[in-house]
């Protein structure tokens, strides 16, 4: 199942920690729609860095993602549920990991995120709707609103044993807390960890097309779009075939 290539490295700035090919994406995905617009996702990555980008997808559908072509690699997700993900990051195959969501797309060549890593341990963007009642509420303790949610959707991460070892306190977490939603006790375990973070730029994280109206050239560049409209598009396409 697992087909290995070997990346153009002449692209990627060289790092004295790190190589090209110790980088990778990767998408954890459950149910037909899901895997499908991880597939849209990793077709759009692959439009701007080709070959030269590794990318791995956990999913409950992996002849799916075998079909596509779009994948290096390919594993298969036991007893999946829809945050199927927590389970599954700390199993990266890469040294220097982007995980995304599904539901995202890249619009640029975004080879550069790596090079964070030779700082920071992980980056994230914020929640965007941290101010929410749902992103508001409390897991085992209170402390500053100033450090919100943040989004656990796009995720750099080093993988390294401290970081590992995070991403494992995670999963037990959301497991044991029973809350439903991810960021609520990602939020807590980052502000009791030591690990180094970084808060990535908006436009790695573009969540509402109301920014692409909004910002010029000079403020910013899109690179990842985040948006739900890409599941919802193809829900539809799936309910009119059925009609």
């Amino acid at each position: 199942m697992e087909k290995q290539i070997s990346p153009d490295s002449s692209t990627f700035k060289q790092s004295e920690t790190f190589a090209s090919d110790d980088c990778g994406l990767v998408y954890i995905a459950t149910k037909d729609v899901y895997v499908k617009a991880a597939i849209l996702s990793a077709k759009s990555a692959r439009e701007y860095m080709g070959d030269r980008i590794k990318i791995h997808i956990w999913a409950d559908l992996p002849d799916l993602c075998t079909e596509s072509g779009v994948f290096d690699s390919i594993g298969q997700i036991v007893n999946p549920h829809r945050r199927s993900k927590v389970d599954y990051l700390p199993e990266t195959p890469f040294q220097r990991t982007l995980y995304l969501d599904a539901d995202t797309r890249v619009v640029s060549d975004i080879t550069e995120m790596f090079e964070l890593l030779d700082r920071f341990d992980i980056a994230m963007s914020h929640a965007h709707r941290r101010s929410g009642p749902k992103s508001q509420r409390q897991w085992r303790r209170e402390f500053s609103t100033a450090f919100p949610q943040l989004n656990g959707g796009i995720i750099l991460y080093r993988k390294t044993e401290k970081v590992i070892k995070f991403l494992e306190s995670w999963k037990t977490a959301f497991h044991e807390a029973n809350l439903g939603k991810d960021q609520l006790t990602l939020r807590e375990l980052l502000w009791e960890s030591d690990l180094q973070i970084y808060v990535l730029p908006p436009e790695y994280n573009i969540r509402y097309e109301k920014y692409l109206d909004v910002w010029t050239e000079e403020e910013a560049m899109p690179k990842i779009l985040h948006m739900r409209k890409f599941i919802d598009e193809l829900k539809n396409e799936v309910q009119a075939l059925s009609k």
